[in-house]
């Protein structure tokens, strides 16, 4: 078996488990957001029992409209509040604390071996540590929160072996929206994403999560890495406390994609869609309005740190808007006490708290018919960051950092030769 399908095997006491399979999975760890979470709440009742299935597997985390960007903002905040209170759940992140998906790493949340499930689509980033991790619907996660289990298909597996080293400036963002790419938005519907080689197993655990964290936008179920020393230095886990599952020598999988690390080029997704993927001196010159570094998938200390290697000595060019949001309380004091935060506002950027904020268009950063915002997100669908005539490119920290400096697409690499 492969690394996903053992831990779906052990999730659902079998010895193995084939793909398509049906099973029915014992959770060790649900999340909801303020934006989910209320949903699943309403539905929790309407299934009548009166008492969760464990209040300790429960996460909470309120990210996505924080603070409160409106009256009914607040009021989901305030049905998730008084859930908790209720239901004895104790694991509540209230406004402030990050990014869901970052605070479930930070906390303690994720492990090798565990199966973990939220109701949020990028929930797949936790595979980065050797989890099976998955997004799932409102209603589905009322159901966990009623019984602790899930009825799940093994999906077939595909192996991605990336080899070589990245030159200057090209990051696993980089590398990740290549191979969305090449694979294309549905080129791994209900597929389960094994990322390998010399690549990965130097790549750092905040690298490994960029690329887990948007395997759902190839259409995929999860995305997953073998845990290693990277893995535990990150957990701060010794070898006794970690479950060390690999993949068999001869797992089989639908397909074995290659890729060269050391060929790839700073790459940019174009609107309207993910996998609408140039290099980036292919559109270098489209003039951006606002360009957005934060989100769970390029907010953390490594990116902030990239973005402040550009940055230093720099300021963002006039008429251009650039707003940092580190993806935790825990990297902005990182952030803080390393003078990134300095580097930024005195480029002439707005921090911002801890949010997904600008991601998802909930607030901060709105954008208006007809412009134009680089980011560090992971999706940029009509409407995204706010008016469905404006128009979003997703590109690594590095590439973000330079166009704003611009105010225009830029290959950080050509800012740096100047």
């Amino acid at each position: 078996m492969n690394l996903t399908e053992k831990i779906l095997a052990r999730a659902s006491g079998k010895e193995k488990v084939t793909p398509r399979e049906i099973v029915e999975a014992k959770v060790d760890v649900v999340m909801v957001n303020d934006l989910t979470g209320p949903l699943a709440v309403e539905a929790f009742r309407k299934i009548g029992v009166p008492h969760v299935w464990d209040s300790r597997r429960i996460v909470i985390v309120l990210d996505h409209l924080a603070p409160a960007s409106s009256e009914k903002a607040a009021e989901l905040h305030k049905i998730m509040r008084k859930f908790a209170e209720e239901q004895k759940i104790e694991n509540l992140y209230d406004v402030g604390e990050g990014v869901c998906h970052q605070v479930m790493v930070e906390k303690g949340y994720v492990a090798p071996g565990k199966l973990i499930v939220g109701a949020d689509s990028h929930t797949c980033m936790y595979g980065a540590l050797g989890a099976f991790a998955t997004g799932i619907g409102s209603t589905e996660a009322a159901a966990v929160f009623a019984t602790g289990s899930i009825w799940l298909k093994v999906p077939e597996a595909i192996k991605i072996s990336v080899e070589g080293s990245f030159k200057k400036f090209v990051t696993p963002k980089d590398l990740i929206l290549f191979i969305i790419g090449k694979m294309g938005a549905d080129g791994a519907i209900y597929k389960s994403i094994e990322f390998y080689g010399s690549t990965i197993r130097s790549m750092s655990a905040d690298g490994r999560m960029t690329l887990c964290n948007m395997v759902v936008e190839m259409g995929a179920k999860n995305g997953i890495i073998e845990p290693d020393e990277i893995t535990l230095k990150y957990l701060n886990l010794n070898l006794k406390q970690a479950e060390f599952l690999k993949s068999d020598e001869n797992a089989s999988y639908e397909k074995i994609v290659e890729v060269d690390a050391s060929s790839l080029e700073p790459q940019v997704s174009c609107p309207h869609s993910v996998d609408n993927v140039k290099n980036v001196r292919e559109v270098a010159g489209v003039e951006v309005d606002q360009a957005f570094i934060g989100s769970c998938t390029n907010g953390r200390i490594e990116d902030l740190r990239l973005a402040a290697q550009i940055l230093k000595n720099q300021k963002v060019k006039e008429g251009t808007r650039l707003l940092v949001i580190p993806a935790s309380r825990e990297v902005y004091l990182q952030a803080l006490r390393e003078g990134l935060l300095e580097t930024f506002v005195k480029a002439g950027a707005v921090v911002c708290n801890p949010t997904c904020g600008p991601c998802l268009g909930g607030h901060l950063g709105i954008l208006a018919p007809g412009e134009v915002c680089i980011s560090t997100s992971n999706r940029n669908f009509i409407g995204r960051m706010g008016s469905t005539k404006a128009y979003v490119y997703l590109a690594s920290p590095a590439t973000v950092a330079a166009s704003a400096v611009k105010g225009k697409i830029t290959d950080p690499r050509e800012l740096e030769a100047e």
